[in-house]
């Protein structure tokens, strides 16, 4: 049985990431738990936004890593988060804002079955040394 992935994403999401990976090359988002659009998933080239032990690894979304601060994933950890996409320009430094759209989260709880399976997370300095090398 697979483990339960703890982010989803969209088809719309992925047709987006994909339109920004053919534009600026391989992508990572970020969730960094601030006010307003800081609480937004954030798309940035990958190795753009530096990441560290204060960060967490919760798995990749079509092909992107993606990445929460730690103190915001103490509040979601018992959540899976959906990567969606809708109109509106966002005031963040993300990628896909000057397309005049946005990345968004939706969420729901796990279920006691799911969260008896899930997918690990890694902080960030965990990630970087099992990361492959590029």
């Amino acid at each position: 049985m697979l483990p339960t992935p703890r982010v989803l994403v969209t088809a719309a999401a992925e047709a987006t990431i994909d339109l920004l990976r053919d534009e600026h090359g391989p992508l990572m988002f970020h969730q960094s738990g601030g006010c307003c659009d800081g609480s937004s998933p954030m798309c940035f080239a990958k190795g753009e936004f530096r990441v560290g032990g204060s960060d967490m690894w919760l798995g990749q979304i079509h092909g992107c890593d993606f990445f929460m601060s730690a103190s915001q994933f103490e509040y979601w950890q018992h959540t899976q988060l959906t990567v969606d996409v809708v109109k509106g320009r966002g005031a963040s430094f993300s990628l896909e804002i000057p397309l005049g759209i946005r990345f968004l989260i939706r969420s729901r709880l796990f279920t006691e079955q799911e969260e008896q399976n899930m997918a690990p997370v890694y902080d960030g300095e965990e990630y970087l040394e099992r990361a492959p090398e590029e």
